[in-house]
């Protein structure tokens, strides 16, 4: 089928305007936060379930690739189309369709926003755990695709930890619904299988997922170490000592510093890398866990260790963190982001082999990561206008995830893999 045929059957699913295919119009799809752009041959909006399942249909009847699209944060082209392809952007499917409080469970399309949830459940003292830096723009139906994780996935788990049942439409336009309510369900966990399968299974379009309880209290630490050698270690040694904090991210001298000249968050210029420690749960074990985290973080050489006062200066300090590669973009055009994952103990290890590889291509490396679970986020600063320059970040980032393959880790952690073809 031509696309013009296609873009009428398109607008006759979905609507005349739910269908997009003007070149400018297009441009806005091409990319996501990675370093790959295509141009799809069509964007659709679909409202509905019945809408993706007649779409999908007529994909496959036609053979047109079809590709879903969130918010386009995603880091590994995702939701990019491939060559000939239609975007189906699930912008008018964001409504939360169900809170059930008294179950702690709430159902929602896949465009809702990820901190909407969050936000949405705050009166009755819940809240959705999952909380990827992004989680201001990025969707939850994002979210289910990458199975995407986020700070305080130490303690929480990532996305398929929260999800318990899903709707969504197979590649020949099959309806199909796994899970429910239930914490456990027999048989095959099949939505467990499909969340983080990229859009290879189908197409997401409700999600079921938990909803937690705001905790009785939360303290947020900040580790300020001279060396990134000696914050390094301390991670080892905090889980080592039977301490599980909610949360354990890390960021490098280098990085903190252009953080801090972008958000005041408080962090110190002079240091070689802060551990930000969020311990979380009953008040008293709260206490006993900081006080234990303080004296780990002491005996590792830590110069000291900061405790927020309120939530105003909690704040400023994941805001800092959250904000931390937006930050980045003061100092360069573009940046090529890393997911490897490597066990805690080896991270002082790849953090030494980071840096001879930013010395080797002349290149400027930064790290913020979620050091609790070993899941780096090396950022690669380049001017995406030098093709040259790609080259080398590429190269780069290569040699980085085999490295850490090598340590006994993986490619990724809650980013997902970059799809030849896109």
């Amino acid at each position: 089928m031509r696309i013009p045929a296609v873009v009428d059957q398109l607008r006759k699913i979905a609507g005349r305007d739910a269908v997009l295919d003007r070149p400018e119009d297009l441009m806005l799809y091409e990319y996501d936060a990675g370093v790959r752009k295509c141009t799809p041959v069509a964007v659709v909006f679909p409202q509905t379930t019945a809408h993706v399942s007649e779409i999908l249909r007529l994909a496959s009847l036609s053979g047109f690739p079809v590709v879903a699209r969130g918010a386009g944060t995603g880091l590994s082209g995702g939701a990019i189309s491939p060559e000939g392809g239609v975007t189906l952007a699930f912008a008018r499917m964001n409504r939360i369709l169900e809170v059930d409080a008294e179950n702690m469970r709430a159902v929602v399309q896949p465009g809702v926003v990820n901190q909407t949830l969050s936000d949405n459940v705050s009166h009755l003292g819940l809240y959705f755990a999952p909380d990827p830096s992004s989680q201001k723009a990025c969707t939850i139906g994002g979210n289910v695709a990458e199975n995407s994780g986020g700070p305080h996935t130490l303690m929480y788990g990532v996305t398929v930890n929260h999800v318990t049942g899903l709707t969504a439409v197979l590649p020949h336009g099959e309806v199909v619904h796994f899970g429910g309510k239930a914490a456990e369900c027999s048989g095959y966990d099949l939505t467990g299988f499909f969340v983080g399968s990229e859009g290879t299974l189908g197409i997401v379009t409700e999600i079921m997922v938990k909803l937690l309880r705001r905790p009785e209290r939360v303290a947020t630490l900040l580790g300020i170490f001279e060396t990134i050698d000696d914050g390094a270690r301390t991670v080892a040694a905090i889980t080592a000592a039977g301490i599980t904090p909610a949360a354990l991210e890390m960021l490098d001298g280098w990085t903190l510093r252009a953080v801090e000249a972008a958000c005041h968050a408080g962090y110190p210029l002079d240091a070689g890398a802060v551990l930000l420690i969020e311990l979380e749960g009953l008040a008293e074990l709260v206490e006993e866990q900081a006080a234990a985290v303080r004296e780990v973080c002491v005996q590792q050489k830590a110069r000291e260790v900061r405790r927020a006062k309120d939530e105003t200066e909690r704040a400023l300090l994941w805001k800092g963190r959250k904000n931390a590669f937006a930050a980045l973009g003061r100092l360069a055009p573009s940046y090529y982001s890393q997911d490897g994952v490597v066990p805690r103990t080896r991270i002082p290890a790849v953090l030494h082999f980071i840096g001879g590889v930013a010395e080797k291509y002349g290149l400027c490396i930064g790290n913020i990561f979620h050091a609790g679970d070993g899941n780096l986020h090396p950022l690669i600063l380049f001017d995406p206008r030098d093709p040259a320059q790609l080259k080398l970040v590429e190269a780069a980032g290569a040699e980085i995830l085999e490295r850490c393959v090598s340590m006994g880790g993986s490619i990724t952690g809650e980013h997902g893999v970059w799809k030849s073809g896109t």
